[in-house]
């Protein structure tokens, strides 16, 4: 059973629970079979939980939609009560922290009827897009081994993609649920601000970049999720529309016929965007034409506003600073340059630095930037807006694994990854929900992600789009060389 369930999207596999012809505690089984085999050619599970599955899939279940599904949480979020939680740092890691509190997004995963079988790898702090922590060491791309899965749920991304589980938590700050599931040929929505909590922690308006989510083998699981996980916490500062019915229903709902602008040149400047990204691009926009709907080569032009990287840096240096701050509490000590990795000790230092003033400004330009980069979907003028934006998920194909390391200078590999990654962290500041889809792979046999962003509250848009296009160009059958 084991082989045929590697091949099963968590739907599938819920409802043979449903109907009698597994059992929870077979698929977790199942599932820790496939960790144990796989693991460690990845690299990708760091905190395996298999004996509290186990026990936990043996007993009582809530009675929710993935009743007895195995998963796995990133280890960045999404912490449970009395579980390893390192957030990918030696800092936690040398003292065998515990978390201490079940986060709220962990309650709403394990309502919906998961069983957590364990944590995967992420970057120190989710700092970078790949996944090489120096606590836990590099998690490999199961289509090639010696690529990167992308990151921060670059763990989570080759779990799923290798078929240990089906589905896995990630979360996303710049790109970080979208960049692993272009790297490893999955589906990795990244939700709009305020549709899911990161209580009791933090929340939107102190972190306000970043959202939780899953990636998955399938568009119909990943609106299954976000209806497990979209209901809000009492006292949740940001919550996002209700959407006019559940996410589930939009998948193989007709999307009507769209209007879609098309962006494959770097917004950014800070390099140029390989030839394969720019062709699958190409490829998936003739696939909408050939669909229906109305392609037109224009983009918003505020993603070209060069202040945009330094008010993202201000954001995500202070928030780092914030968030080292709190490792020291929990330490009962200040953190030292020993304690975290080279990349990490600059950026905190460059935290520390932001001045309140300069804070707010970036909050302030957080804030226009969403306005401007609205409007270009929902014009106030009468004019028909766009309903999506099309680009490329990353500027390059999965890279080798070091890449983004620099001895000398470590914050030259920060500024590396925003030539990797130039087209995802815009929709963190905006606040839109964004999708990437595995549409394409190359001539080497690597996934390259094709990117939809919608306007805000829009998920439904993205996702009927989605299914619309996984109809339209299968991607199911299509496993890497390291698979179960």
């Amino acid at each position: 059973m084991t082989d045929e369930l590697a091949s099963l999207d968590a739907t599938a596999q819920a409802q043979l629970v449903r109907e009698g012809s597994a059992t929870p505690a077979e698929l977790v089984d199942a599932a820790i079979a496939r960790v144990e085999a796989i693991n460690p050619q990845l690299n990708a599970v760091i905190h395996p939980l298999f004996d509290k599955a186990r026990e936990q899939a043996a007993g009582p279940l809530p009675d929710g939609p993935f009743r007895g599904v195995p998963i796995l949480f990133k280890d960045l979020q999404c912490a449970v009560a009395g579980d390893p939680y390192h957030r990918g740092t030696n800092a936690l890691k040398r003292v065998g922290h515990l978390a201490q509190h079940t986060d709220d997004l962990a309650v709403r995963y394990l309502e919906a009827g998961f069983v957590c079988i364990g944590r995967t790898n992420t970057p120190e702090f989710g700092l970078v897009p790949t996944t090489e922590p120096h606590a836990h060491g590099a998690t490999r791309n199961p289509w090639d081994t010696t690529r990167t899965t992308g990151g921060s749920s670059g763990g989570s991304a080759a779990a799923v993609a290798s078929g240990m589980v089906p589905l896995a938590h990630a979360n996303d700050g710049g790109g970080s649920i979208r960049i692993p599931a272009s790297c490893n040929g999955l589906v990795g929505l990244k939700p709009s601000r305020g549709r899911t909590s990161q209580g009791p922690d933090s929340g939107h308006l102190s972190s306000p970049l970043t959202v939780e989510g899953c990636v998955s083998r399938s568009v119909r699981d990943t609106a299954a999720v976000l209806d497990a996980l979209r209901r809000p916490f009492p006292g949740q500062a940001v919550v996002a529309p209700e959407p006019a019915r559940p996410f589930a229903q939009e998948v193989g709902a007709d999307p009507g016929r769209l209007r879609i602008g098309v962006l494959t040149a770097n917004p950014l400047g800070t390099g140029e965007v390989h030839a394969d990204c720019v062709a699958a691009v190409e490829d998936a926009a003739r696939l909408l034409e050939s669909l229906g709907h109305v392609v037109e080569y224009e983009y918003p032009k505020a993603f070209e506003d060069p202040a945009v990287v330094g008010y993202f840096t201000a954001l995500w240096d202070a928030g780092l600073a914030d968030e080292i701050t709190d490792i020291g509490r929990k330490l009962g000590r200040d953190v030292t340059a020993d304690d975290v990795e080279p990349l990490t000790w600059d950026m905190y230092q460059s935290g520390l630095g932001v001045t309140a003033q300069q804070l707010l400004d970036a909050v302030h330009a957080l804030e226009h930037f969403g306005r401007d980069i609205g409007a270009w979907w929902e014009p106030f003028d009468g004019s028909t807006g766009f309903d999506l934006l099309l680009t490329p998920t990353l500027a390059e194909p999965p890279v080798p694994l070091g890449t983004f390391e620099n001895a000398e200078m470590p914050i030259l590999g920060f500024m590396r990854a925003a030539a990797f990654a130039p087209f995802c962290a815009g929709f963190n500041l905006s606040g839109q929900p964004a999708i990437s889809l595995p549409l394409s792979w190359n001539a080497e046999g690597l996934p390259v992600g094709v990117h939809l962003a919608a306007a805000y509250g829009r998920e439904d848009l993205l996702l009927r789009i989605a299914s619309q296009l996984e109809v339209a160009r299968p991607w199911a059958d299509r496993v890497p060389g390291v698979h179960a």
